[in-house]
This record gives C-alpha cells, structure tokens and sequence, in this order.
C-alpha cells in the first residue's frame, strides 16, 4: 500500500528513545523527510537520522523541552526552515514517573512535560497545517488508561487527559483536512522496560502469558499503525484511539 507519504514532512518527537526511533524509520521508510526531536541526549536522534540519510533519507534532528512551550515554536520554525511545512506530528516524547511516592511537585512535572508540552507542540504545527489544508496529528498514549499502574496516579491521569484533547482536536479541526488519532500501546519491548525496576524479563513473561496473542507489544507495532494513521491512506479515521496490545485489554 502506498501511504502518499512520500516528501511529506514528519514531525516525530521523543524520537531519541525505541518506540519514537521505531516511528520515525517507518516514516522515513515511506519517503517522508522526517523531524527528529531529543531532549537532554542527541546521540541517539542523531544517530537515527544518520542512518535514514545513509540509507537515501531525510532527516534532521532538533532539540525540543516540552517543560518550556517556547522551544516547541523554535523547533517548528527551524523544521520548517530546513525541511518544509510540517504535514505529519507523532507526538510521542514523554517523561517517565519515578517509582516513588508522588508529591506535588512530581505530579506537576507529570502534567507539564506530558500534557501541556504536548500540547504545545500540537498547537506549533497546526497553523501551517491549517493553511495547507490537511495535517496529520497522532498522540502517542498508554494502555494505563485503561489498566493503571496502583503505584502512580499522574501518569495514567495525563495519558487519559491527552486522548481527550485527541477527541477535541479531531471535532475541531477536520475542516481544515486535518485528522487526529491516538496510539495506545500495551506494554512494549524495549531495553527500558527491562532495565525498569519491578518489570524485567519476568514481567515480560508474565505479560506475553497473558495475551491473546502470545507475546508483548514491540516498538515496530506501534510504528507501522502511527505511519497508516498520519498518512494520506488514511483519509477517514478520525479521533479513535487505537490500542496496540494484542488484546491484552480483553483479559482481565
């Protein structure tokens, strides 16, 4: 299936970790010129883009601190400058909660970087879409929403937040040709799931035990549905939330 992404620019954030690198090669697989942001480590985005560009690609990579709304507008303008107009925004970067007692400050930090620094993002990009005539947003949520974790409450809090905002995004702005979806993984694969204190490769056993389809979400997964939903060949899907578990969410 051609996904009519070819030359289309992709704004793909968070991309410096498995599943927002895992994103952005499926993106720059379909011919996209693809957006790259990182937080406190460029190494890996930069990386990630090395081998989309040696591979006949794309790429750029550009930093982005979504406890600052201010850098979401610089990162877009130097995007634009470099790239192109912005088609494509996966908005997956995010700020993972410690495994400790919430204070208030902790919660804060959850709901800034997580909720309002995506927010800003999707607010940077929409008034090129807009004038384009046709955007594409997909949020980048967690199966927490539905099953949360006992330890944390904000976590799970912002993700259900953000799939709300999806919903609104998606009413107000398919006018403009702009369609807005969400990806809701199960508990993936990736080098920090198994080094993250309590999960490991025995959460991972035990997860897969429990899944319909005998294993756990990898980042490719979540990478192919983030490339159909922004895409041309998806003209019609419009504020879903997609989960991307395996039906694990049907095993109580």
């Amino acid at each position: 299936m051609d996904l009519g992404l070819d030359g289309r620019v992709a704004l793909v954030t968070g991309a410096s970790g498995a599943i927002g690198g895992a994103i952005a090669e499926a993106f720059a697989a379909e011919g996209a010129r693809v957006a790259a942001t990182w937080h406190s480590n460029e190494g890996p985005a930069r990386a990630l883009a090395d081998t989309i560009v040696q591979s006949g690609g794309q790429a750029m990579t550009v930093r982005l601190d979504q406890r600052d709304p201010a850098t979401a507008s610089e990162a877009v303008r130097e995007v634009q400058r470099r790239l192109g107009d912005i088609a494509v925004l996966v908005a997956n970067a995010v700020a993972w909660p410690a495994r400790a007692p919430e204070t208030w400050d902790s919660l804060a930090d959850t709901f800034t970087v997580n909720a309002l620094g995506t927010l800003a993002v999707v607010d940077a990009v929409l008034p090129g879409m807009r004038s384009a005539g046709w955007g594409r947003l997909v949020l980048i949520s967690s199966d927490v929403v539905e099953q949360p974790m006992p330890w944390n409450v904000g976590y799970p809090a912002v993700k259900g937040a953000l799939e709300t905002a999806a919903k609104v995004l998606a009413t107000r702005e398919a006018e403009h040709g702009i369609l807005t979806n969400v990806v809701r993984p199960g508990f993936t694969l990736t080098d920090r799931a198994l080094s993250t204190p309590g999960f490991g490769r025995q959460a991972v056993d035990a997860e897969a035990a429990k899944t319909p389809t005998g294993r756990i979400c990898r980042p490719q997964d979540v990478a192919s549905l983030a490339a159909y939903l922004g895409s041309a060949a998806n003209g019609h899907v419009n504020g879903e939330i997609v989960s991307v578990a395996g039906g694990r969410h049907l095993i109580r």
